[in-house]
């Protein structure tokens, strides 16, 4: 049997909401900071879904993506060093559509049923940009959601799926393209939207010998709060079969915003329930789901409610802003920075095995007991900590002032220099003082010169565990 066997998902911190100056809305959100994308989200989403499994059994990853921060060259290799996966396996992105998060999913499953994989992680991300104001604005958000595909322990597990392919020019974005683009309504959900979903899932109730009437809850793609409704109409399930479209709190995600849903959905779910799942985009895609009864034994995650309960309103709009996306100077070192790619990438530190002292970055000597070549690696990325002592710039330029700059003292042993984020600035140094709890992000220092320089951040204890 194959089907999900764990998930987990992200949401920025920040929410554009009532309070934000420019916003002007009275629903909420969520906007990534400027030091965030779709690679790092899908980096957070894939950590909270391998917390408390085996990486060594985890064969391939999928990046899905709308908005890839690189048009050439592979996010999913990033993505896969940052979670800290073995190096043999197959990375994969799969990009330009709505739909990349339900086609990853597909070619998770086949992978594994064909025995190619032992289990797959499936990390959708998206980070859409709109005319400031307008409709697509309002509706969409940012977040990320991820799902571990395999074999044994399946939490969920895919009874049949049913796709249709379509060429329509409803939403869309060139290359130089800042901003969603559509076209006028009646076209975008007539001919498109409400016309091609229920034709696929008709498609695949009609495989199933099923109806509307057999499904426990209808997990469904929809532009935003008014066409999800009339689509659930349109398909003919009950106000109570339909799974909650979260506009107004996360939105549309874009590629990863049926996929979490999805994982919204299995938090309550219980064992025996039948969800519908589907996607929309230049085509669209069903699946029918139906929960097992290892539901009862899935792992703690962050996932959907705790991410959407762990918020802070930005005090302006412009958290993430042009201003943000490049900085002056020449690119990072790329030769330097592939020299150090375990401490960077994978946050690596070095354990001696003669006293046990916990060094980042690794050292060839030990500082306490001058052992030399004898120590272990040690992954830092997912340990909790502490401010050991911090400095604040006021000088620096941008969103994030003062900038704050942490020794953090992690709760296994060990000290690192770490940019504090996602963090109260008013009044300084809000949440940033000693013995402040921490925990790691991935994230991005600069982009200049088309290269993005990530690396790990600490921000005040967001998660309960």
């Amino acid at each position: 049997m194959v089907g999900i066997t764990a998930y987990g998902a992200y949401i920025p911190r920040y929410r554009l909401g009532r309070e934000t100056a420019g916003w002007n809305m009275p629903i909420e959100k969520p906007v990534c900071n400027f030091d965030e994308d779709t690679i790092t989200m899908a980096v957070a989403a894939a950590m909270d879904c391998i917390r408390g499994e085996d990486r060594d059994t985890v064969d391939s990853l999928i990046f899905a993506t709308s908005t890839p921060p690189y048009i050439e060259k592979q996010n999913a290799a990033m993505v896969a060093a940052a979670v800290d996966l073995r190096r043999d396996i197959i990375t994969n992105d799969i990009t330009n559509s709505l739909r990349a998060g339900t086609l990853a999913l597909k070619t998770a499953l086949d992978s594994v049923s064909a025995g190619s994989a032992r289990q797959v992680i499936v990390a959708a991300s998206d980070a859409r940009t709109a005319e400031p104001g307008g409709e697509i604005d309002q509706a969409i958000g940012d977040g990320a959601g991820a799902l571990l595909i395999g074999s044994k322990d399946v939490i969920a597990t895919m009874t049949g799926f049913h796709t249709i392919s379509e060429e329509t020019q409803d939403y869309w974005r060139a290359e130089g393209d800042n901003y969603v683009r559509s076209w006028e309504d009646r076209f975008v959900f007539d001919t498109g939207y409400l016309n091609i979903m229920p034709e696929a899932v008709a498609g695949l109730l009609k495989k199933m010998n099923l109806t509307a009437k057999n499904v426990t809850r209808a997990v469904f793609y929809g532009p935003n709060q008014r066409r999800h409704q009339e689509m659930a109409r349109k398909l003919g399930f009950a106000p109570e079969q339909v799974q909650d479209p979260l506009f107004g709190k996360m939105n549309n995600t874009g590629a990863a915003y049926p996929i979490m849903l999805l994982i919204a959905a299995l938090e309550t779910a219980k064992a025996g329930d039948r969800i519908l799942f589907a996607s929309y985009g230049d085509g669209a895609d069903a699946y029918m789901i139906e929960v097992t009864e290892d539901i009862k034994k899935v792992k703690p995650k962050h996932g959907i409610k705790i991410n959407l309960e762990t918020k802070r309103i930005a005090k302006r709009r412009g958290v993430r802003g042009p201003e943000m996306k490049a900085q002056e100077g020449a690119p990072p070192s790329v030769s330097a920075r592939w020299r150090q790619r375990e401490a960077i990438d994978r946050l690596y530190g070095a354990k001696c095995l003669n006293c046990g002292l916990v060094q980042y970055p690794a050292q060839r000597v030990c500082s306490r007991c001058h052992s030399k070549d004898r120590w272990e690696t040690v992954r830092l990325s997912d340990k909790k900590g502490k401010i050991y002592t911090f400095s604040l710039d006021y000088l620096v330029p941008g969103l994030d002032r003062p900038l704050a700059i942490c020794i953090v003292d992690w709760e296994c042993g060990g000290r690192g220099l770490f940019t504090g984020t996602d963090r109260d600035v008013e009044p300084a140094p809000g949440d940033i003082h000693c013995e402040a709890p921490v925990e790691m992000t991935f994230r991005k220092l600069r982009s200049s010169g088309g290269v993005h320089n990530y690396y790990w951040k600490c921000m005040p204890r967001r998660y309960p565990f």
